[in-house]
């Protein structure tokens, strides 16, 4: 019995020793903030700490937004006409001033004869059947080209002929429209309605936030793409488009992460137009009251190498950016100004580490528990000896 009693005591003060031994046995969500600060300290840091200012967020807020792309640079804009192709249907209406049309009786002196055809169908080869001028070509002609064309052959069979030409049914002159758009699917092209935005408007918009959609052109080879934020918003991105252009809508969620001692550990999708630190902060519910270190608000960022030299960051650049953790103390009233100005980036990560205090009473809680345990054992060794 008392080989047993010791044996339990000194595994007791082995595993107290232990902990007293150094916080770092504790669970943790992440680093502390002294961590991360001596880790901005190495000789070849692999990041930098950047205090956030007035000045600061102020140059973050005011340098040119990152380039995304662009529809313009290599992409002709095009004719801006529609073009009758193979496949579409017509619809020819001919008249003929003070004559019987096609031999269909003596009109009235004064009046006007008319015919409007069926319906015709371009051939493989591009050419609509007319009576009495034959197979017309029409291929690659507008609507006015393809009225002049038809009337030229019908001159001499026909007194003075007027022709108008409307296509019915456009199958030749369409792209594809793919991706985050209520109906995908082929969009006819028309001579006024050719721009990449009156594409979209046909195919019933977007289905997703459009700061959060990417748009894709494919054209004869060539792949370009830009945000559709700016295809909106400026007026050279609203290409032209042509026939056989593939439209792609893809969707690119803007989110940020959040960790350590806030209101909820989460990926945030993040709103239409710009978003602020505080706006971040807000939406997973806050700091932590009770934990929360807020000397230390940190926001963890691959940031663009002009806006790092702007800030006097001399980190190496990586693949996706330099990386440069912001550093912003809510315990100051100031913070809060600085936090309303800072805005948020997709694949920013937000962590806050807890306080020293909270790392104290953790550790008094693991000890407690410890020493319950421990108490717990000795009774039930106590009660099985006698």
């Amino acid at each position: 019995m008392i080989r047993k009693t010791v044996l339990i005591n000194a595994v007791s003060a082995l595993a107290i020793t232990a902990i007293l031994a150094g916080c770092s046995t504790l669970p943790r969500d992440g680093p502390t903030g002294r961590a991360v600060e001596s880790g901005a300290m190495q000789a070849q840091a692999p990041y930098t700490i950047v205090d956030l200012t007035v000045a600061a967020a102020e140059m973050v807020k005011t340098l040119p937004p990152r380039f995304e792309g662009t529809l313009v640079a290599g992409v002709d804009g095009g004719e801006g006409r529609a073009a009758i192709g193979p496949g579409d249907v017509l619809g020819v209406s001919i008249f003929e001033a003070g004559g019987s049309l096609f031999g269909g009786g003596a009109a009235a002196s004064g009046r006007t004869a008319a015919q409007t055809l069926p319906a015709l169908t371009v051939d493989a080869d591009g050419r609509v059947q007319i009576p009495f001028a034959g197979a017309i070509s029409v291929a690659g002609l507008s609507t006015g080209e393809a009225g002049a064309a038809i009337r030229r052959a019908l001159v001499g069979k026909v007194a003075n002929p007027q022709v108008v030409v409307s296509v019915v049914e456009n199958t030749y002159n369409t792209v594809t429209v793919l991706g985050e758009v209520r109906q995908p699917g082929r969009a006819p092209l028309s001579s006024n309605a050719n721009q990449l935005i009156d594409v979209i408007a046909a195919r019933g918009g977007v289905s997703k936030p459009t700061e959060d959609v990417l748009v894709v052109v494919q054209r004869n080879g060539q792949t370009l793409s830009a945000p559709l934020a700016s295809v909106y918003s400026r007026f050279d991105e609203n290409i032209r488009l042509q026939r056989g252009d593939q439209v792609n809508l893809v969707h690119r969620p803007r989110r940020f992460s959040t960790f350590g001692a806030m209101g909820a550990v989460s990926l945030v999708e993040m709103p239409a137009g710009p978003m602020s630190l505080t706006d971040a902060i807000s939406r997973v519910g806050g700091l932590d009251t009770n934990s929360a270190n807020a000397r230390s608000v940190l926001v963890f960022r691959f940031e663009r190498p002009e806006v790092a030299a702007a800030l006097g960051v001399k980190q190496a650049v990586q693949p996706r950016g330099v990386p440069v953790v912001y550093r912003l103390n809510l315990e100051e009233a100031q913070g809060f100004f600085i936090a309303n100005d800072f805005e948020i980036q997709p694949d920013d990560v937000l962590y806050v580490p807890r306080s020293g205090s909270a790392e104290l009473g953790k550790f008094f809680t693991l000890v407690r528990t410890l020493s319950g345990v421990v108490y717990d054992i000795s009774v039930t060794n106590t009660l099985n000896n006698n």
